[in-house]
């Protein structure tokens, strides 16, 4: 019987601290296990664009003999229905239960990626098209991505983590808040508070007023509004930028500098650089920041193949 029934946050992990180990032992040999998936399709259905997330989860399908077959919904199937009950007269052409039932019979799992519309914070909170999937599907479901979550990015994030920290003791981290061009999500920083709980560290979340985001995620985290203070003796730095969770989707006016560049890391010149990609180069970090040895960016792109190869050895 496989240890996931489904994969959509840290809970569904039995033991994150094995699980890592157990990610560490497929980084050596990613081919070790290629008839795991033999006989066995995986639906990858984007509601949205994706690059690290696409290419992981088909190279991980192929690794371990899985067919794979990526649905761009929207563009490749039809347009669906949300809402109970409805009189289908509009532009919904076929309801999420009936195509979440028809997927079920072609595949033995079925992996989502949606984006909130951060237009209504209780509708998002709701993620209705991942939990309809999880209702109406007959197969185990993996969350490529939410409108709250973003358990696979944040898996490798931790692998990342205990791989470049070899100290005994405990690693400050710290996520940091950068600005945008646009109104961002929470799923990543939301995902982040949550794994990063469960591993034995400092951890302070910093952002301008305004940004704090939604407690049930970082209850029991240091939260400061002082980033120049949140920085000093970090140990790994994490920047993302996300959009108000109460003042939903807007993105009030930040007066300080929030950007993450070289001379902000003076008193901690040796912190390891994070950020889930794709990054706002000279607006969220610098170069210099970004080029650095201290950027952990490809290594947290590479960790989400090994991730994504634990979850669906272990779903099936």
């Amino acid at each position: 019987m496989a240890d996931l029934q489904k994969f959509t946050c840290v809970k569904d992990i039995y033991n994150l601290s094995q699980a890592l180990q157990e990610c560490i032992e497929i980084k050596k040999n990613p081919l070790a296990t290629p008839d795991v998936g033999k006989g066995k399709t995986v639906g990858l259905i984007f509601l949205n664009p994706s690059l690290r997330t696409r290419i992981s989860m088909q190279k991980a399908c192929q690794n371990l003999g899985f067919n794979s077959i990526v649905i761009n919904a929207g563009q490749d199937a039809w347009t669906w229905e949300l809402e109970e009950g409805m009189v289908m007269n509009g532009v919904g052409v076929e309801h999420i239960k009936d195509a979440a039932k028809v997927l079920s019979e072609y595949c033995d799992v079925i992996a989502i990626r949606c984006f909130p519309y951060l237009k209504n914070r209780e509708e998002d909170a709701q993620d209705r098209i991942l939990n309809q999937f999880i209702k109406y599907a007959s197969v185990p479901i993996i969350s490529l991505e939410s409108t709250t979550r973003h358990p696979l990015q944040s898996f490798a994030d931790m692998l990342t983590i205990k791989e470049n920290w070899l100290e005994s003791r405990r690693p400050k981290v710290v996520l940091t808040w950068a600005p945008h061009i646009k109104p961002i999500a929470h799923s990543v920083a939301n995902s982040f508070c949550e794994w990063i709980k469960e591993i034995d560290a400092e951890v302070v979340v910093a952002c301008p007023e305004g940004y704090d985001l939604d407690p049930q995620y970082t209850q029991g985290l240091m939260i400061t509004h002082k980033q120049a203070e949140a920085l000093k003796g970090a140990d790994f730095i994490y920047v993302k930028n996300w959009s108000s969770f109460h003042l939903y989707g807007a993105t009030p006016e930040v007066d300080e500098d929030w950007q993450l560049t070289a001379d902000k890391l003076r008193e901690s010149p040796t912190a390891k650089i994070m950020h889930c990609l794709p990054v706002r180069r000279n607006v969220e970090i610098d170069d210099e920041v970004l080029d650095s040895e201290n950027a952990l960016i490809y290594k947290q792109a590479a960790n989400r193949l090994v991730t994504a190869q634990w979850v669906l050895k272990n779903i099936v």
